[in-house]
């Protein structure tokens, strides 16, 4: 007869390694709880390392893969965070710098999930995210060679695009067909838009630039990485021709976006066959078009792309002109167009950017006299408010010592981001939760990686390794923001083309907006329950397009900030 406490035994083991791990084993653990926050992935062996306690216990031990204790540390005070409604506390093991895949326990019977601990440990991330844009591109078939199962049939070519009735002038009446192909899928719909189009292709050629290093060896397998340029380059290449076919070459008029009347279902690209339409010209479409064109002549120039960049650079005088003589026509969404809007009606950020680009070009007085007539305290930037963007260029350009002033304002701000993060109880900069909030989150962590790269002070490289961690799992919901990246991260994004492939698992590296209290009824109110506490106030459902779309201006300040602590953290 079988041994009856032998096979009890044997069964608990077999079930514990299917739904948790609530005793110390050497059985793969396969769920972390809820009630230990990490970062999913890992962490730098140099970056601080913090883990969120919402269980009680004073004190958490580090296992490793053998299960063997190597460290026991004190949890702190509990902390009440008002934006999440929990408490939490601290464990702080940044003392281990052993490369290997650990867990943290409490009270030998609740476990994280597994992470690592080791250089280089986001270079996968970093791949994810940046290739997300490949995936994002519009008009061409993506292959299984280079999308691997992720693949499908093209759609939208784009050469076909009438003018609509507001884009409509002498030259090009309303029904004109014109050519706007490529670029990329703006976000969870099909929509192109100049104004998202040019604060997240910045942010890529910044990346590119002050992350060089890292973006030199780095290949995505696309149908470009074979070439001479950085496969990030490439990639930002897509957009910068298509944004380059949005102005009217008559008077250099830039259009705001290139979308049909009205979105179309969750359906293939290639499933589609609505008309589609370019839509009215502004004047934040023409200085966004003006400042991207002009910064990406100046990478194009010292990649050896000299007539690209003379051309880019021409359009963007063009632009600047047109902005001139139209100086505050503002975007208004037209009655039989219900796509994004992207409407601004604060132009003086989209002024000085332009600006600062054009005089880091050209040394011209014209072009310091509107940033200092336009001139802002740095901000961290969004698609609507860029002029911090301009700041960056300058200060991160052989004119720095010019803008001294400026520079100390940049530092104050980012120091602003380091004293909330230390008030807060999740160690987040974050204390206001917009939609898109993890973008928000993103691009603070991009501004303190620039302040560690101005000043070489690591307190502001190691705030930015905290804000990866709160996307990457360290937060008030438990998930990892970024799709394919961790045990319990996004799998459901509002997204049309992830929604569409016939693949169960979603396409890797896309992030999705976050938590917010924007819209509460996006999901049927009767199958989503919503926390009403905004950091906590997240679904990972196809439904939820206020917390769960993706959009390209979100991942791009995640690849500047996974690519840079990558690459600052040492080797």
């Amino acid at each position: 007869m079988p041994n009856l406490k032998l096979v009890t035994k044997l069964f608990f083991i077999l079930l514990l390694a299917q739904y948790g791990c609530s005793t110390p084993t050497k059985i793969k653990k396969q769920n972390g709880s809820d009630d230990i926050l990490i970062n999913q992935i890992g962490y730098p062996l140099n970056a601080p390392k913090i883990a969120l306690l919402r269980i009680d216990a004073d004190e958490f031990q580090l296992k490793n893969s053998d299960d063997k204790t190597v460290f026991t540390g004190k949890c702190n005070d509990w902390k009440f965070w008002e934006l999440s409604g929990d408490s939490v506390r601290l464990a702080d093991f940044s003392a281990i710098t052993v490369p290997g895949e650990y867990t943290i326990w409490v009270n030998d019977s609740v476990c994280s999930w597994p992470f690592k601990i080791e250089n280089g440990v986001y270079s996968e991330l970093a791949d994810a995210a940046l290739k997300s844009y490949y995936y994002a591109r519009c008009g061409v078939d993506i292959d299984s060679f280079y999308g691997g199962k992720w693949h499908w049939q093209a759609g939208h070519p784009d050469t076909s695009v009438m003018v609509h009735t507001s884009a409509a002038d002498k030259t090009r009446p309303e029904g004109t067909v014109i050519s706007s192909p490529g670029g990329w899928y703006d976000a969870g719909d099909y929509g192109k838009y100049i104004v998202n189009s040019g604060i997240s292709t910045y942010t890529l050629l910044l990346s590119s630039t002050l992350n060089a290093e890292f973006h030199e060896v780095q290949n995505l397998n696309i149908p470009e990485s074979e070439n001479e340029l950085p496969d990030i380059l490439d990639e930002a290449l897509v957009n910068l021709k298509w944004m380059m076919t949005m102005q009217d070459p008559n008077d250099g008029g830039v259009y705001h976006k290139l979308t049909t009347k009205n979105f179309v279902g969750f359906v293939a690209p290639s499933e589609t066959n609505e008309q589609r339409y370019v839509v009215q010209k502004s004047t934040a479409a023409a200085l966004d078009f003006a400042a991207t064109m002009a910064a990406a002549s100046r990478v194009m120039e010292q990649k050896g792309l000299k007539e690209l960049s003379k051309k880019m650079m021409e359009q963007a005088q063009e632009a600047w002109n047109w902005a001139i003589l139209n100086p505050d026509v503002l975007y208004r969404q037209p009655q039989d167009i219900s796509t994004g809007a992207y409407g601004d009606y604060s132009l003086s950020d989209e002024w000085f950017w332009a600006a600062a680009e054009f005089y880091i070009n050209t040394g011209k007085r014209q072009f310091l006299d509107k940033i200092l007539v336009n001139y802002q305290k740095p901000v961290t930037p969004t698609w609507n408010t860029v002029h911090t963007l301009g700041v960056i260029s300058l200060l991160t350009s052989e004119k720095r010592d010019d803008f001294a002033e400026m520079e100390k304002d940049f530092m104050a701000h980012v120091d602003l981001l380091l004293k909330k993060e230390q008030l807060s109880p999740y160690h987040a900069s974050i204390d206001k939760f917009a939609w898109g909030s993890n973008s928000d989150v993103a691009n603070v962590g991009m501004l303190k990686l620039i302040a560690y790269q101005l000043s070489g002070d690591k307190k502001y490289l190691d705030s930015a390794s905290n804000d990866l961690d709160y996307i990457l799992g360290r937060n008030a919901t438990g998930f990892s923001f970024v799709t394919g990246s961790g045990p319990k991260s996004t799998r459901n994004p509002h997204n049309r083309i992830v929604a569409s492939d016939g693949v169960e698992d979603p396409v890797p590296g896309f992030l999705a907006g976050g938590p917010n209290i924007s819209v509460m009824n996006d999901c049927d109110p009767k199958e989503v329950v919503r926390s009403p506490y905004p950091a906590a106030s997240y679904v990972d459902k196809e439904c939820s397009y206020s917390t769960n779309e993706t959009a390209i201006n979100w991942n791009a300040p995640l690849v500047f900030l996974v690519s840079g602590i990558d690459y600052c953290y040492p080797q």
